[in-house]
């Protein structure tokens, strides 16, 4: 159904917390300071070994606190704490991120009568909590409505992070629980591939929290590029696998090459096998193989013709030049930090110029 803030629909705030001891507290104020008096705030500890159950206890009644005995990660803190709520609309919440006070009554405003998951975008900020950037970057438009054509045409749409998602519970009730196992690590990932079979996505361009980047996010490996394209070449492999069973469930199918069409997916495979030829996962991969793909996956995505093919003459430059060039052009494109300044300051205006 269509809701309104006049309805006062019940909406839970799951946040899911390990180690976060430090980000904590801004994270549940966050969720507790909402303009919207019908949210309940549920926390889940996942066995923690830093100072959080001590930040938990000091909150008393006003939230609903979920301690875990055994740390089982992302997939099992989110179980924990959707089998604990109540609310019609779920919003997971990262312990190191926040929401804006406005945040939940302009959910509740957008929601419309076939959603099934919400998406908006974040502030990108640093331990100091001072905007950086928005994520996803403005330039790149939220895909809004029945996405699964495109779910099943590549395995993926635009979309954002765990604390930019909110969630139908309906929707949740079909697909959870997330299977611990394949989701230790990326839950949200596991929730926005299958949720949208079950409803429309509906997009808002505002930012409505913030994502924060530090050294200890699961996301941030800045030296590590072979490390992190085979951990999301794996997490991709489940939530398509994932997808598959869950399309099969309502009559549809899901192409074995899907992941061939998907150029993020293609970028991790390229970087896994520039990076660490000896360790990548997956068999006959070659690089102009899967630089030839990633150039005709990008020149279809939902974007501004300049960004699609600046993608596919990187991908295709990749896949042409000599091995040292290609890794040097690879941490350009997935490492801000390790760019000339010559390029930093084209990328910026390029940039500039898609927006």
């Amino acid at each position: 159904m269509r809701y309104s803030t006049q309805d006062r629909v019940p909406v839970s705030v799951v946040i899911a917390n390990y180690n976060y001891a430090r980000f904590l507290r801004r994270c549940i104020d966050s969720a507790l300071e909402q303009d919207y008096d019908n949210a309940e705030v549920i926390v889940v500890d996942d066995a923690s070994t830093d100072e959080t159950a001590s930040v938990v206890a000091s909150y008393g009644p006003r939230i609903k606190a979920c301690l875990r005995e055994e740390n089982g990660g992302h997939a099992a803190a989110f179980n924990t704490g959707f089998a604990s709520s109540k609310g019609e609309i779920v919003l997971f919440l990262d312990a190191d991120d926040y929401l804006y006070p406005h945040a939940v009554t302009e959910i509740v405003d957008a929601w419309e009568d076939r959603t099934a998951q919400m998406q908006f975008r974040l502030h990108i900020v640093d331990e100091e909590m001072r905007v950086k950037d928005v994520f996803p970057p403005p330039e790149l438009a939220f895909e809004s409505g029945d996405v699964t054509p495109k779910l099943l045409q590549k395995g993926r749409y635009q979309t954002t992070v765990t604390s930019g998602l909110a969630f139908d519970r309906s929707a949740l009730e079909a697909i959870m629980p997330v299977p611990e196992k394949d989701f230790r690590q990326g839950a949200d990932g596991y929730l926005a591939t299958v949720a949208p079979l079950h409803g429309d996505v509906t997009s808002i361009d505002d930012c409505l929290g913030a994502y924060r980047m530090h050294g200890a996010n699961h996301s941030v490996f800045a030296e590590k590029l072979g490390q992190r394209a085979r951990w999301r070449i794996e997490h991709d492999f489940h939530r398509l696998e994932a997808l598959s069973d869950q399309a099969t469930e309502i009559g549809l199918d899901l192409p074995p090459d899907v992941g061939l069409r998907d150029p993020v997916h293609l970028e991790e495979r390229l970087a896994s096998l520039c990076m660490d030829k000896d360790l990548h996962p997956v068999a006959n991969d070659s690089r102009l193989g899967l630089a030839t793909a990633g150039a005709v996956a990008s020149l279809d995505m939902n974007a501004s013709r300049r960004r699609r093919a600046l993608l596919a003459a990187w991908f295709l430059s990749v896949g042409v030049l000599p091995a040292r060039m290609a890794r040097a052009v690879l941490s350009w494109k997935l490492v801000a930090s390790s760019r000339p300044d010559v390029l930093l300051r084209l990328s910026k205006a390029i940039r500039h110029a898609m927006g």
